[in-house]
């Protein structure tokens, strides 16, 4: 079968950063399912990987999580699926990704793709929705009201693939402020046209950009970027007893600041469910399933803004670059082999 991986870790100044390779297809044993891939998109987890993280064997290492496919073949435990079924998902972190024509996953964090949309357009979403669905409603338990504080959410970074599905859902789900930062004028607008009430620029200041909305203190700050940056900030503008999460990986974080409001944090990582095969891993299946509803029902939209072209070392290449330039809107997707 065809894959796209690489040999090395290191930077995309070289020929072979990614290549296109053959190996032989994988077969499913227990809870796996062996998955045509159709669609994928590309993360910045892709891009740390890549840079980081060496092969571990003989093969090239493959990357990519996020994928669209029909399940061809299932492991003799397997019960939720059956071949045939178009299903979407993000994978696991510990094994082969998904830029590759076949692919192994567990079941328990699949979900039936939504038939509403085209593969492309699914393939933007499984590993950010997850991302933001577990730190919203999972850790910063946003349904819950912080005593005095704003019914508001801070969405810092809110036109990239997390944040773009963060307002989404907070919208579908909730009837909570969404503010969502953003610094340029496209971004602003795509934010907006996403459902948050309120754009704000994380280049500037961010307590008097909150103030100034006369809405007092959000509850709620959700940092998907650069959130060194910004911790005293929110320090200043979260309300007493608040709930601050992120999922980037700041070398440093002195959460000091937040002491003498007790604010909460909480760090997510989608990937950790299936690391560690938590008791509850096919919490990941219910929520893909019950995002793909709301994507049928209409109440949220897919945050792919381009498909770049089919799954190769090329294109893969293309993506990887524009994911490093930290400017990307929404999501890229690549479609067929």
């Amino acid at each position: 079968m065809k894959a796209v991986g690489y040999r090395e870790a290191g930077s995309l100044d070289r020929d072979d950063a990614l290549i296109d390779f053959e190996l032989d297809r994988p077969t499913p044993a227990g809870r796996d399912l062996l998955v045509r891939v159709q669609a994928v998109s590309v993360n910045p987890v892709d891009v740390k990987i890549r840079q980081n993280r060496p092969p571990e064997g003989k093969e090239p290492a493959i990357l990519g999580w996020d994928a669209v496919g029909e399940v061809i073949e299932t492991g003799g435990d397997a019960s939720l699926f059956k071949v045939g079924d178009a299903v979407w998902y993000a994978g696991a972190i510990d094994r082969p990704g998904t830029n590759s024509e076949y692919h192994l996953v567990d079941e328990r964090i699949v979900g039936k793709k939504p038939p509403s949309v085209s593969p492309a357009e699914a393939a933007a979403l499984p590993l950010t929705a997850l991302t933001a669905y577990e730190m919203l409603f999972d850790r910063l338990q946003v349904t819950k009201p912080v005593p005095g504080a704003a019914p508001a959410v801070v969405i810092i970074g809110g036109s990239g693939g997390v944040g773009s599905i963060a307002i989404q859902l907070l919208r579908a789900k909730t009837n909570l402020t969404v503010i969502a930062t953003a610094s340029r004028p496209e971004t602003q607008a795509w934010v907006k046209e996403l459902g948050a009430h309120h754009a704000i620029d994380h280049s500037k200041p961010l307590a008097p950009q909150i103030e100034a909305l006369g809405l007092g203190q959000p509850g709620w700050v959700f940092s998907t970027t650069h959130t060194h940056q910004y911790i005293d900030q929110i320090a200043e503008l979260i309300a007493p007893q608040g709930h601050f999460g992120l999922i980037d990986d700041p070398e440093t974080l002195n959460i000091m600041p937040f002491k003498t409001k007790a604010v909460s944090s909480h760090w997510e990582l989608m990937f950790t469910r299936s690391l560690f095969g938590t008791p509850d891993i096919q919490r990941q299946h219910d929520i893909l399933n019950e995002v793909a509803e709301l994507l049928d029902e209409g109440k949220i939209k897919s945050t792919a803004t381009e498909t770049i072209g089919k799954i190769n070392a090329a294109t893969l290449k293309r993506a990887h670059e524009i994911i490093e330039t930290n400017k990307a809107k929404g999501k890229l997707v690549l479609e067929g082999f």
